[in-house]
């Protein structure tokens, strides 16, 4: 739990070495001065386009296969469940938010409910899905314009260089002008996928909904779950792609006006557009084009609307429109993982120099660190699902650690000052939190080594926090100073 101790170790004047240019400030107010984000720059329709951009590419792809892994009623079960999960998340991570605004998002929650190993757990893991989801991203942004045949490219890895290259460059230009490109492209998609919708629904059979195979010994195997209840369980991180990454709203916070009211405004918008974009998606893409044809293609929609194989207006137009889905999720998960690294990196975490911002208030390094990591990545491997898989793994880590969280500080600190509160209360959070933990399980079904890989990371992550890190945290960072304070309090109490 949130311990006194380490949370007021080394403040910025204590790192060896004094005063240098890796974060060694000479006080702490000129520590944060050097690292301070732009104040006041998104509103309630920025923040929901950011919620929402976070996650629309995965309406494009990569949903469908969940269809391979349970048929159509389990990835529906499974949809179902894990939209269920997401809402609930969202609803606890809105009272959180509300209560320590900052940049640290998850961290900054658990760092007050679990400790500083709880918070750099929480930390670890959002840094896990938010740097290794753009590189992933960036390869699929590479296939679609390799096969759209654009610029005559017949190699992807300049197209990984320009996507970090460009995007990048657009984010250390501001957050305002970022947000506002954001909501501009994550528009486009939306649109596009309820013409795809319209469209679709013309040539809906639901006949053609459990035209997969039934596999014979599943237990409780049928039309509808051909591969058995299991199907359900494993089409879980499918489920996911829905609405995977709507969760990194909150990490906003230092750039919103009025954050305790613009957050959960915000948050519950976008969540309620996605599930929408969920249902209308799955629904009239299984229906125009049948599960079995959808289940391991790449453009599922595009397929959808053309049957015979004969590309259509309409399918032309979803297909860029789908690059434009890629391209507002690639660069909102930028933003997000940029955030949470400046958070981590200003409270000592991680390296300090990370958390230096320019003056335009852009945590340039935070920025350009993950961007090189991730162009490395996606050049080296071109393994997207691979890279995404163990996103979705560090994804939910931390998913069950921020309800957790929740859960932790309704309990312990019931009197705290709360702008927002959940509906439901600790019930919400508490469903959140077992289907997190199924969730993380279900990983294990469906790409093993990537839940490995993410544990890998893990391990190396846990032993530079707990050899070096840890002793050097800095107390004034925002989130380290709330949990500080709620020592404190709880110190009085018992006095």
């Amino acid at each position: 739990m949130a311990d006194s101790t380490e949370s007021q170790t080394a403040p910025p004047t204590a790192s060896p070495g004094g005063g240098s240019p890796d974060g060694g400030a000479s006080s702490d107010e000129s520590y944060l001065e050097r690292r301070t984000l732009r104040r006041g720059s998104a509103g309630p329709l920025l923040l929901t386009g950011l919620g929402v951009a976070y996650v629309v590419s995965g309406d494009f792809s990569g949903w469908n296969n969940g269809l391979a892994q349970g048929g159509f009623g389990g990835l529906a079960i499974a949809a179902v469940l894990m939209g269920l999960m997401y809402t609930c998340l969202v609803f606890a991570l809105a009272e959180l938010a509300s209560i320590l605004p900052t940049a640290g998002g998850g961290y900054g929650f658990a760092r007050r409910a679990l400790g500083t190993w709880g918070g750099f757990l929480t930390g670890t893991a959002i840094l896990i899905e938010y740097v290794l989801a753009p590189a992933a991203i960036s390869i699929f942004i590479g296939d679609y314009v390799e096969s759209l045949g654009l610029f005559g490219l017949h190699s992807s890895w300049p197209v990984y260089l320009a996507c970090f290259v460009v995007f990048i460059g657009i984010h250390l230009w501001g957050v305002g002008e970022a947000l506002r490109f954001s909501l501009i492209v994550t528009a486009i998609a939306v649109a596009a996928i309820v013409v795809f919708a319209i469209a679709a629904l013309t040539d809906f059979h639901v006949d053609t909904l459990n035209d997969i195979p039934v596999k014979a010994g599943a237990f409780g195997a049928n039309s509808w779950l051909p591969f058995g209840i299991l199907g359900i369980w494993a089409a879980f991180p499918f489920g996911m792609w829905f609405f995977l990454g709507v969760e990194g709203v909150p990490l906003a916070a230092e750039e919103t006006k009025d954050p305790a009211r613009s957050l959960p405004k915000a948050m519950a918008a976008a969540m309620g557009i996605l599930l929408v974009l969920a249902l209308i998606t799955f629904a009239a893409a299984t229906g125009a084009r049948g599960s079995a044809a959808l289940q391991s293609v790449g453009d599922p929609l595009v397929q959808a609307l053309q049957p015979h194989g004969t590309p259509t207006t309409v399918s032309r137009i979803i297909n860029y429109a789908g690059l434009a889905g890629l391209v507002a999720s690639f660069f909102s998960l930028i933003f997000a993982g940029s955030r949470q690294l400046f958070a981590l990196s200003r409270a000592g975490y991680l390296p300090r120099f990370l958390s230096l911002t320019s003056r335009r208030k852009a945590p340039y390094l935070g920025l350009l660190v993950p961007g090189a990591l991730g162009f490395a990545l996606a050049a080296a491997t071109g393994d997207g699902a691979r890279m995404l898989n163990v996103a979705v793994f560090g994804a939910t880590i931390s998913y069950a650690l921020m309800a957790l969280s929740h859960l932790v500080l309704r309990r312990r600190e019931p009197g705290l000052p709360r702008p927002y509160r959940t509906p439901g209360g600790m019930l919400t959070s508490s469903v959140a939190f077992v289907l997190a933990c199924s969730a993380l399980v279900a990983t294990f079904l469906v790409d093993k080594e990537a839940a490995f890989i993410a544990l890998g990371v893990y391990v190396v992550a846990l032993a530079y926090f707990a050899f070096y890190s840890r002793h050097r945290l800095v107390a004034t960072a925002p989130e380290e100073e709330f949990a500080a304070l709620a020592a404190a309090e709880a110190e009085l109490e018992r006095g």
